[in-house]
């Protein structure tokens, strides 16, 4: 049995998809650095390494954004652009874990 099929990408500039890119990897290593969720120091140095190029590329897709004279952040077409690309699960990983009863 095959998965279902995701719903398409909606239709983004090629700055907006930059963007969104740039920002997921950005929430990918920030969720590698979480102390509450880290299994080791390595790990998190080689992601905290890796979050300057990142957070770089964000801006400089943000920057071109701006001249290109997108002007304005679409987020509802951007929000269904994460929630394809699985947004939600990844940015949950940046969060706290549940609290345990115990």
């Amino acid at each position: 049995m095959l998965p279902p099929e995701l719903p398409p990408l909606p239709a983004l500039t090629r700055a907006e998809c930059a963007f969104v890119d740039s920002y997921l990897a950005v929430v990918d290593l920030l969720a590698r650095i979480n102390p509450a969720r880290a299994d080791d120091t390595y790990r998190g140095v080689r992601a905290a390494q890796a979050l300057v190029a990142q957070a770089t590329a964000l801006r400089d897709a943000l920057e071109l954004m701006h001249r290109r004279g997108e002007s304005e952040v679409h987020a509802a077409t951007l929000t269904r652009a994460l929630r394809v690309l699985d947004g939600e699960k990844r940015t949950q990983r940046v969060t706290l874990p549940p609290e345990t009863v115990s």
